[in-house]
Formats: structure tokens, C-alpha cells, sequence
């Protein structure tokens, strides 16, 4: 039955979803940025984004489990850090943690046709560690954004993983925390390399989980960059199954 279905999933992904998906992400990517420049970009960067995320995985017939919202308060500052299995990261994210937020991403997504221009608008923080200025620059940033009760999320591996297995951390996410004393919440994320592969356009329609862990507060036993993201890490792979955990040590 699975094979049956399989071709007829591809049809439909290419010819009836995968057209319906691009245009309600430039239809997202104008209102938000219309939208941002009228006022209050922190309500418009988040919302008509939350909404496509949501839309696009009901849209490709994925299923979605979220567990450990009650980890977490509204208003409140955080940097989360998460596993980054595939593309429906971001879907997952933006649409299943009910947590308005920024993101750290990389300064070459904002040459992506309408949705660079779109998040440059609703102030995500682009990452720029080419140069000692680049990194002044994307602290004073962050420093902006994390006011009034907004956060971060960020994937510490700096790309998708290859086989859907973690790959080592870098240390910024953990220096920002450090910077300015905020918790670090890790988010867990299962099955989005077998929703959409990184080497493959192909979906398969399948069910991804968020697990939202409790907040690691820095402050509170003095701050330690590698302490931390180890701390980080292991949470993280506590919730994945064995075959996605460390490839290396970190």
C-alpha cells in the first residue's frame, strides 16, 4: 500500500501543494513586511508567519506532537536551541511553539527572493562572524531584539544534518546566553529528516515532535560556555531516538 501511495504523494506534493506553498509564502512574505512597516513588527514578524508554518504542514500531511509548553511563560526572555534535522525545523518552530520570537540565522538568507527581504523587515537577527566588527554587529543586534520580553531561536550545529544524526555544536548561542543572563531552553526535534531529507526535495508524509525542555538558567551556578552546551546537548538527545544522537563528540 505504501508503494501505491508513494506516487500518488508526489503528484500531489509537486502539482497541487507545492505550487499552493509557494505563493502563500510570498503572500506571507509581503504582508509581513507590509505589515512591519506600517507598525508594531514584533506582532507582524511573528503571527503571518505563524499561521504559513502551520499552513504548510497540514498543507504537505505532516502530523505534529508538542510536548513541555508548561516549561516555558509568555513574556519572558529565552535563547532556544535546537537539533536541526531538515527543513521542517523551521515550519515546527515558527508554527507549534506558541512562543513570539526572532530568529539567529545566517547572513546568506538574506538573499533568499521575498523572504530575505521579509525577515530583514520583521528584524531577525542575520549572523555575521566573518569579522570581529560582524560579530560586534550581531551582538548589538541581538542585544535590541531581546528587550521587552522577545527571544531567539537558534540551531547551535549551524546547518542540517546530513543523516538526521546530531552533529557537533558551535558556542555563539551559548556566549549570547552568557552575554545577558538568559535561560537556555533546548528543543528537542524527531522526525523531521524523514519528513524531507536535506538532499532531497521528496517528502514523506510523517509525524514530528517538539520537545520543549525546561529553561537552563546560566546565572545561577556561574556562567561556562562548554558546561553549558554540554549541558544543552544532552538534553536535547535525551528525547531523540539512538539512531539521531551525537555523531561526534562535541
Amino acid at each position: 500500500m505504501r508503494k501505491i501511495l508513494r506516487p500518488l504523494y508526489a503528484v500531489y506534493e509537486f502539482l497541487i501543494a507545492g505550487p499552493i506553498f509557494v505563493l502563500a509564502t510570498l503572500l506571507t512574505a509581503l504582508v509581513t513586511a507590509i505589515g512591519c512597516w506600517l507598525g508594531d513588527r514584533d506582532w507582524w514578524g511573528y503571527w503571518p508567519a505563524h499561521i504559513w508554518s502551520r499552513f504548510t504542514c497540514v498543507l504537505f500531511l505532516m502530523r505534529i506532537e508538542v510536548k513541555g509548553r508548561e516549561n516555558i511563560r509568555q513574556g519572558e526572555s529565552y535563547v532556544f536551541v535546537a537539533n536541526h534535522q531538515g527543513a521542517y525545523d523551521i515550519w515546527l518552530i515558527y508554527g507549534y511553539l506558541n512562543h513570539n520570537f526572532k530568529w539567529l540565522m545566517k547572513k546568506g538568507l538574506e538573499k533568499i527572493f521575498a523572504v530575505g527581504w521579509a525577515c530583514r523587515k520583521a528584524g531577525q537577527v542575520f549572523v555575521d562572524d566573518s569579522s570581529i566588527a560582524g560579530i560586534k554587529e550581531t551582538i548589538a543586534d541581538a542585544e535590541k531584539t531581546l528587550k521587552h520580553g522577545m527571544s531567539v531561536v537558534i540551531f547551535p550545529e549551524g546547518s542540517r544534518s546530513w543523516d538526521g544524526r546530531m552533529i557537533p555544536f558551535k558556542r555563539g548561542a551559548f556566549m549570547l546566553a552568557g552575554e545577558f543572563r538568559l535561560p537556555v531552553v533546548p528543543l528537542t526535534i524527531d522526525g523531521s529528516f524523514e519528513a524531507m531529507p536535506r538532499t532531497t526535495y521528496l517528502m514523506n508524509p510523517t509525524t514530528i515532535r517538539l520537545t520543549i525542555h525546561k529553561p537552563i538558567y546560566p546565572g545561577e551556578r556561574g556562567f561556562n560556555t562548554k558546561a553549558l552546551m554540554a549541558e544543552c546537548r544532552e538534553t536535547i538527545e535525551s528525547a531523540l531516538p539512538e539512531r539521531d544522537r551525537d555523531q561526534a563528540a562535541s
